[in-house]
Formats: structure tokens, C-alpha cells, sequence
């Protein structure tokens, strides 16, 4: 009878082991079928060098769209006064073609808004000017890995003034333990309407760490020289303006009074554009601040 009952024993211990290990298995692999890249079966992802689809699936998503939030200030130079603070964002997803040598494109808008530099309020007015936020009803950016390199031409305005800005040093990029640095200038040099020039310089440093190591994983830090905007009553003095911007997944992770600022003022900019059509429907519209003015 002991004989019996330890036998009787054994067979529900090992047949539980074998359902457990049926169960784990299983759920492993939901769990791998969950986190597939949902451009995984397109010929353009499946030839992109590792290095290239770690910098597009962290600047703008896998699927559904990103954020990258941002503050920081602007500092009158060469002095180094504070002026003004700085707020904003940008919404992005992303496009893998369905061949190989396609374009992977991505879309994108953006906008900022200048906040009083001690109580961090957005300013609609300054010395009985208005003041106008920064923003970008949409750019459309294309990527391509040449030299080991990364280069993404920008492609932005609208009606006659629809330019595309050429990649001519491409971004360069380092791995430094687990984790990817990315650094991308861009000089810009351009006409305006009425004869003037748009000169600036622009400097972005991503930092792109592996999921699960730090609490931030995507981080970016930002710097501009050039002209203040005409509202600020300075058109002789230049200025830097530096911000510290990362990724966020949905809206419920925006900082309080960016969000806030955003659905009053701002709610079409919480999204990418859906699609390459939408960005030649907006190529129709009229001019917005932030093209190049």
C-alpha cells in the first residue's frame, strides 16, 4: 500500500513538473510573440544594420507614436542671461518600406513655447508683443546608413517654400558600454521672404541606453545659437537656447503643465502626422511659425 501511495505520488509530482513546464513555455512564447517588432517581416528592417535600427526604433517608436518632452531656457550671448524658459515636444512614428533599399521615413511634428524665466509660465506677451511658440505642423524625415553614418534628410514648409534640408555630414555615433551616442549638427543658411537670411546652428546629442538599465533610456540633450525671435524686440543680439528633452510612450507621462499647455493650445501636435498623404495636404496649407521665421 506505501508502494502504491509513493508511486501514486511520483506520477502527480512529475505530471504537474510537465504541465508546469507546458505552461511556462507557453507563456514564453506569447511573451516573445507580444514584443515582436511590428516591422519585422518588411525587407527594409530585415537588412537595416543593428546600428541603424537602434537609432530609428529609439527616435521614433516601433508602432505606435512617441513623445520626446523637453525644458530648458534660453541665455542671451554672449552675456549668459537667463531670458526666457523653454517648454515643448515632439510626437513621431515611423515608416519601413516594404523593399529592402527602401526610404525609412519619418514623421513628425513639433512644438515649444517660451515661459517666464522665474515663474515658468507660458507667455502669450512680452513687452506688449505677442509671442508665438515654435511649431512645426510637420517634418518628414528620410534615413539612410552610408559610411557608417547615419544621414536623415529633413523635408519641411509649405506652399512655395517646401525645402528639403540635405544631410551633408550625416550623424556620427559611438557605443560606448551598452549604450549608443548619437551627435547630429546642423547648419542651417537660408533666405527668408523680404530678403533677409536664417542663420543658426543647432546641436543634438542622443544618448540611447538599453531597455531596463536606467529608468530614462532614451535621453537627448539640445543646443541652438542664432537670432531671438523678431517679438523679443533684440534683433541685433544672438542667443543660445539648451534643452534636456527624453522619451515618453503616452500622454499620461507629459510634465503636468506641458501637457496642460498642450491640449489648450497646441492638442493637433500630441500626434504625428498618420501618413506620408497627410504631410502633402499640409505642404498646401499656410505658413505657420517655426518655418525658418
Amino acid at each position: 500500500m506505501k508502494q502504491l501511495l509513493s508511486l501514486l505520488i511520483v506520477v502527480i509530482l512529475f505530471g504537474c513538473g510537465e504541465n508546469m513546464k507546458i505552461e511556462t513555455v507557453e507563456k514564453a512564447e506569447d511573451a516573445i510573440t507580444e514584443v515582436a517588432h511590428p516591422w519585422a517581416d518588411k525587407a527594409s528592417y530585415q537588412s537595416a544594420p543593428e546600428v541603424l535600427k537602434n537609432w530609428v526604433d529609439a527616435r521614433a517608436g516601433t508602432g505606435e507614436p512617441v513623445h520626446w518632452v523637453a525644458d530648458g531656457a534660453v541665455y542671451e550671448y554672449p552675456s549668459g542671461k537667463k531670458l526666457f524658459g523653454m517648454i515643448g515636444f515632439d510626437s513621431s512614428t515611423i515608416i519601413w518600406p516594404d523593399e529592402a533599399d527602401g526610404k525609412v521615413t519619418h514623421l513628425t511634428r513639433k512644438t515649444f513655447a517660451y515661459t517666464d524665466p522665474e515663474t515658468g509660465e507660458v507667455l502669450t506677451e512680452y513687452n506688449g508683443q505677442p509671442v508665438t511658440p515654435i511649431a512645426y505642423p510637420y517634418q518628414m524625415i528620410t534615413y539612410r546608413l552610408e559610411n557608417d553614418r547615419i544621414y536623415g534628410d529633413v523635408e519641411q514648409g509649405v506652399g512655395e517654400r517646401v525645402q528639403v534640408i540635405k544631410s551633408e555630414d550625416g550623424i556620427p555615433y559611438r557605443k560606448m558600454g551598452s549604450s549608443y551616442i548619437y551627435n547630429a549638427q546642423v547648419y542651417l543658411d537660408f533666405p527668408l521672404p523680404g530678403g533677409r537670411q536664417y542663420q543658426a546652428w543647432e546641436n543634438y546629442d542622443f544618448f540611447i541606453h538599453p531597455e531596463g538599465s536606467v529608468d530614462e533610456p532614451h535621453q537627448m540633450a539640445w543646443e541652438r545659437y542664432g537670432a531671438l525671435p523678431p517679438w523679443a524686440g533684440m534683433p541685433d543680439k544672438k542667443a543660445v537656447i539648451q534643452l534636456h528633452s527624453w522619451r515618453v510612450e503616452s500622454h499620461d507621462e507629459f510634465p503636468e503643465k506641458l501637457l496642460t499647455w498642450a491640449k489648450k493650445d497646441k492638442p493637433k501636435w500630441l500626434n504625428p502626422p498618420k501618413d506620408i498623404a497627410e504631410v502633402r495636404a499640409l505642404q498646401k496649407g499656410e505658413a505657420g511659425a517655426g518655418w525658418g521665421r
